[in-house]
């Protein structure tokens, strides 16, 4: 099929060039992916009256505080402390887009900020593409991107994001999407795991105080399903070796579950106590208030560049980096 056959013109982004959306499945999920931000912008269930994620049938709506929803951030997601790494004994100075101080999910080179390019498509799957020119919100390296969403015949979502570079650099993407599985206004009836032994705590600006710490015994122990706590917006270190699929967390309410199994080596767990969205089209039909919806973002842990005892992001050319993210409703 032409890619360009089944989508949906929504909107000019500032370069000019046309931001589009499509749908991809047909048996009991479906999925609506957006060219800006390469954003998961609504998910259906067969039977749910709702979207399981936050989005907006708004494209203008991204460009304000639903900047990240849904979106693919980078070149590394997460926060790098002072804006500062180095690479290979240089240093660089990136843009702090986060209160003056630290870099969030890109900076200045947000892939949640900048129209993709639509690649591929058919029933079941889209393909993005997005090239980071080097030196851009001072990141390094002339960077090539690709996130890949397709639906699996039992209805998982798969997320794939690979990436090339031309020197050495520093990349580690993720998925920012947000949950709601009963639809509500936030996610207090929720009940959450997460398979992780350890998290890092975080200091008042959100970068990690020291390593790794036990969740036994401390408010971060999701190991047995509970409620998420409002305040959460913690990395979860699932291990220190990136590539191997494994069983990160698990959300369930109002008769549904999400298991969410992923490569990486870290998990973000947001419960959304910062959201806000402007008064547009909201999915849902309402605003998205604060702990709306819990994100669950795939990573390198937080201000990795600036701990070398943390897990490296470092790509060097001629290798490749992949990432594969696997998101599964089921009925309960």
């Amino acid at each position: 099929m032409d890619m360009l056959d089944d989508t949906d013109l929504i909107g000019i982004a500032s370069d000019e060039t046309e931001v589009h959306a499509l749908w991809i499945g047909g048996g009991p999920v479906m999925a609506r992916v957006m060219t800006w931000g390469a954003s998961l912008v609504d998910l259906r269930l067969a039977g749910v009256e709702h979207s399981l994620v936050l989005g907006s049938v708004d494209y203008t709506a991204y460009l304000g505080p639903m900047q990240y929803f849904g979106a693919i951030v980078g070149p590394v997601a997460n926060r790098i402390a002072g804006g500062r790494m180095t690479v290979d004994g240089r240093d660089y100075q990136l843009d702090r887009n986060e209160a003056g101080q630290t870099t969030l999910h890109g900076g200045a080179a947000q892939f949640s900020g900048r129209n993709w390019t639509l690649e591929a498509a058919d029933a079941s799957s889209v393909t993005l593409g997005l090239h980071h020119t080097h030196g851009t919100g001072g990141f390094p390296g002339e960077i090539d991107v690709k996130a890949r969403y397709s639906l699996d015949s039992q209805g998982a979502l798969a997320i794939e994001i690979e990436g090339s570079t031309d020197r050495p650099a520093m990349f580690g993407p993720a998925f920012h999407g947000y949950w709601t599985l009963d639809g509500g206004a936030d996610v207090s009836g929720h009940r959450l795991t997460v398979d992780a032994e350890h998290y890092l705590p975080v200091t008042d600006a959100m970068i990690p105080s020291n390593g790794p710490a036990p969740v036994a015994g401390t408010a971060f122990d999701y190991r047995s399903p509970r409620a998420p706590d409002p305040g959460l917006d913690h990395n979860f270190c699932l291990a220190r070796t990136h590539g191997q699929m494994r069983r990160a967390a698990t959300i369930a309410a109002g008769g549904l579950r999400l298991t969410v199994d992923t490569t990486e080596v870290g998990l973000q767990v947001y419960a959304g106590g910062s959201l806000a969205s402007a008064p547009a089209k909201e999915l849902n039909g309402r605003p998205y208030g604060l702990n709306a919806g819990i994100a669950f973002e795939p990573q390198f842990w937080p201000d990795s560049p600036n701990h070398p005892d943390f897990p490296s992001p470092v790509l060097r050319a001629g290798d490749r980096y992949r990432q594969v993210s696997r998101f599964a409703v089921t009925r309960t």
